[in-house]
């Protein structure tokens, strides 16, 4: 038999309080909030955050992370148009919230 799901503490705009405390189930499920399906284009990007965010202890705000992802995943899915049609609420903020990351610095 499996356990309950807990769900996952969060702030009042529902960022992880506890980075460790992901699950890939919590990324569906907040996505799903948000009338979202992840997709594997979606979970291509979030695996980028998280491991980002594992080298440099930092989410990237949008500027940084159309350069990053560019660099590393090519230059058609480094653009801001790109990561707007998967995140449309702000692909920084948004992709970090369902990544586990604290929302990056330089958003609002």
């Amino acid at each position: 038999m499996s356990e309950p799901h807990t769900p996952a503490r969060v702030d009042a705009l529902g960022y992880l309080l506890d980075y460790s405390a992901w699950t890939a189930q919590f990324a569906e499920d907040t996505a799903r909030a948000d009338g979202i399906e992840l997709t594997d284009a979606h979970w291509e990007i979030l695996n980028f955050l998280r491991d980002y965010f594992e080298n440099f202890a930092m989410a990237p705000p949008m500027r940084l992370l159309t350069k990053a992802v560019a660099s590393k995943l090519g230059k058609d899915k480094g653009s801001s148009l790109y990561l707007y049609q998967l995140f449309p609420d702000g692909p920084a903020k948004q992709a970090c919230r369902y990544a586990g990351l604290p929302k990056p610095v330089s958003c609002i």
